[in-house]
């Protein structure tokens, strides 16, 4: 869950917004993933800030967010969204 990564009060969002994944972020570890979903749960960015910096779908950060509910960190190490991405794009090149 994402009560282990707590940001304090919106008020000090600029702070909190620098401790963010860079925006051109292309590896998503477990980490800055929960680290994404928290800023949005507690109002430091919203989705669409977080969709539009990190260039994700609504479904992608929606199946973070289920998958760090119900799993934890652990349920972040990998994202079919992604793979599916990945080989759509492939596929598309051929």
């Amino acid at each position: 869950m994402t009560a282990n990564l707590h940001f304090p009060s919106p008020r000090s969002t600029p702070a909190r917004l620098r401790e963010l994944p860079p925006a051109d972020t292309r590896r998503w570890v477990a980490r800055r993933k929960a680290q994404v979903v928290a800023a949005v749960n507690v109002g430091v960015l919203t989705l669409e800030d977080a969709c539009r910096r990190y260039d994700l779908s609504v479904e992608e950060f929606q199946a973070w967010e289920q998958a760090l509910t119900k799993h934890g960190l652990r349920g972040l190490r990998t994202t079919r969204i992604a793979a599916y991405r990945s080989r759509t794009v492939s596929t598309a090149d051929d």
